[in-house]
Order: structure tokens, then C-alpha cells, then sequence
């Protein structure tokens, strides 16, 4: 017999609070719990709301018993959202095992789509997107960070990856050492009040003063264009 729980899969606000959707907000609003990334980001949300919800964590240091423990919880008739900090669950996220779980053992899984960091960078890099491939953050060794590019060199499909702004330098030479020249765009701080947009070429790089190293940083690499 199906489970009569429910899980939500909501995506949430990449910063600018003002883009959660109303059905975002009922589903937030009527929840039995939240599963979350970080309680202290998600406070800031239940504030926003005006509303004070039982969290639960689920994030990278989640156990496997963990996980099946929230997949218990929710059975015993109850409803969850699963949020990440910002935009939209379980894409590069591990919330992802408990949908697949949630899944398996019949509970009813539904989404409400919004904001996504991966789609948000498309639209202001002005790149040719109607392919692309999202990477998520890519391997700390650059040796890694090759092999995981390398499939990419020829390919027409636009690529997105999310980096930390201390080691996106690095990881935008490798990119052109791998890749070749292509355009770029770095897309830091999205939807927020210093939100910055630069576009640039590989091999080049932009300096402290063209783009600080600070924020949230997503880039966005232009898939290889035909010649002629």
C-alpha cells in the first residue's frame, strides 16, 4: 500500500527573497517539517514568512540511515518540503537520494519549480544555450578538473559550473588550457543587490578590481562554435 506522506521538492529564492512564488510560500506555510541544508539559512526564510516550522538537515554529511530515517518519518502521514540554502533541491544536491527513496517506497513526490542558479546564469550570459551541460562544482585537482572537461573540448554544448571565488581563477585557466579560447561569463552574487555580470574570452582572466573575489560565483563557458 502507498504511503499517504507527501515530500515537496520547492525550490527557494538564490537571493532576492522577493522570487519565492505564491505556491512556493502555501507549501512552506502548511508543511508538517522542513528538510534543509543549513537551519541558519533556512531560519532567515521561516522569518521572511513569518512562520516558525520544524527543520530537519539533510546536506553532504548525511548518513544513509539518516536519510531513511526522514524517509520514515514522512510515511508516518506527515508532509515535507525539501529545500536546499537557495534555488532549486536535489540538482548537484544529496536531497536527491531521498526523492529516488521517497520514490521506491511509494510516497507521493511533487516539485514546485522557481529559482535555479544553473538557468538564472544562461539568461544574463547571452550565450547560445539551447544545449548545455551543468558540471556543479568540479574537482579540487587540476589533473580531476581536466579529465572532467576533456569530454567538452570539441563540443558544441554550453557548460555551467558553480565555483568558490578563491579558486575560480584557477579554474578558468585550466578551462582555456582544456577548452581553448571561448567566451566566458561570470555571474556572481545572482538576484542580490551586487549582483555582477562579466563577460569575457579564454585564456584571459578578470582581476580583483573587474570582479571581486567574494560572493556566490557561477560560470558560464560558450560551447564550441562552428567556424565560418
Amino acid at each position: 500500500m502507498a504511503s499517504r506522506g507527501k515530500l515537496l521538492v520547492v525550490a527557494t529564492p538564490i537571493g532576492n527573497l522577493g522570487d519565492l512564488s505564491a505556491r512556493a510560500a502555501s507549501a512552506l506555510s502548511e508543511s508538517d517539517f522542513w528538510i534543509v541544508e543549513d537551519t541558519r539559512q533556512s531560519a532567515k526564510l521561516q522569518s521572511h514568512l513569518g512562520i516558525r516550522k520544524p527543520m530537519r538537515i539533510l546536506n553532504e554529511h548525511s548518513t544513509f540511515a539518516q536519510i531513511a530515517q526522514l524517509e520514515q518519518e514522512i510515511a508516518e502521514d506527515k508532509t515535507a518540503v525539501l529545500i536546499t540554502d537557495g534555488g532549486s533541491p536535489a540538482i548537484s544536491d544529496p536531497g536527491a537520494i531521498l526523492v529516488d527513496r521517497c520514490h521506491d517506497c511509494g510516497i507521493e513526490v511533487d516539485a514546485i519549480p522557481g529559482p535555479s542558479a544553473v538557468t538564472n546564469a544562461l539568461m544574463l550570459s547571452g550565450f547560445f544555450a539551447q544545449r548545455f551541460a551543468f558540471l556543479g562544482f568540479l574537482p579540487r585537482k587540476p589533473t580531476d578538473m581536466k579529465k572532467e572537461l576533456a569530454p567538452f573540448a570539441d563540443s558544441p554544448l554550453t557548460l555551467v559550473l558553480f565555483e568558490s571565488p578563491f579558486r575560480a581563477e584557477k579554474t578558468l585557466e585550466i578551462a582555456a588550457e582544456v577548452l581553448g579560447k571561448r567566451r566566458y561569463a561570470v555571474c556572481r552574487e545572482m538576484t542580490k543587490a551586487h549582483q555582477q555580470v562579466f563577460r569575457g574570452r579564454l585564456p584571459d582572466t578578470p582581476g580583483e578590481a573587474e570582479v571581486p573575489r567574494k560572493g556566490e560565483w557561477t560560470i558560464v563557458v560558450e560551447g564550441r562554435r562552428k567556424s565560418g
